[in-house]
């Protein structure tokens, strides 16, 4: 059985862990989770969303008795793990590659079109 407690504790590791990989400084997951965003897989923000359903029951006594207890402990346990899997220097380096990779490539296409204008010019 899951209180109120128990479930703003776990909500606060969750926001901890959110903050520490992501840099996301948030009061609640829903903000948490929109700031995030893109940087994690579409089954972490549902999983999100059956936390933040969880915490708007912990006001009424007789509707937190019908949450899924399991369901939202899954729900906490996936996220923790994913991401505790996050590596802040691994995305960080696939970040900068991304940046190489797009300015390299356009590059070779603005070199392969001055090499096309100086041969269509007769230069070359």
């Amino acid at each position: 059985m899951m209180d109120a407690q128990t479930l703003d504790r776990k909500t606060d590791e969750v926001l901890l862990l959110a903050k520490a990989k992501f840099g996301v400084r948030s009061k609640s997951l829903d903000k948490a989770m929109k700031k995030i965003g893109r940087r994690v897989p579409n089954w972490l923000h549902k999983e999100a969303a059956v936390i933040a359903d969880a915490r708007g029951l912990t006001g009424h006594p007789k509707l937190m008795m019908q949450m899924d207890h399991v369901r939202v402990q899954r729900a906490f346990d996936s996220i923790k793990a994913h991401l505790e899997t996050v590596d802040r220097r691994e995305r960080r380096i696939d970040r900068i590659l991304d940046v190489l990779g797009s300015v390299s490539f356009n590059l070779i296409v603005l070199t392969a079109l001055v090499i096309l204008f100086l041969r269509w010019r007769g230069f070359i």
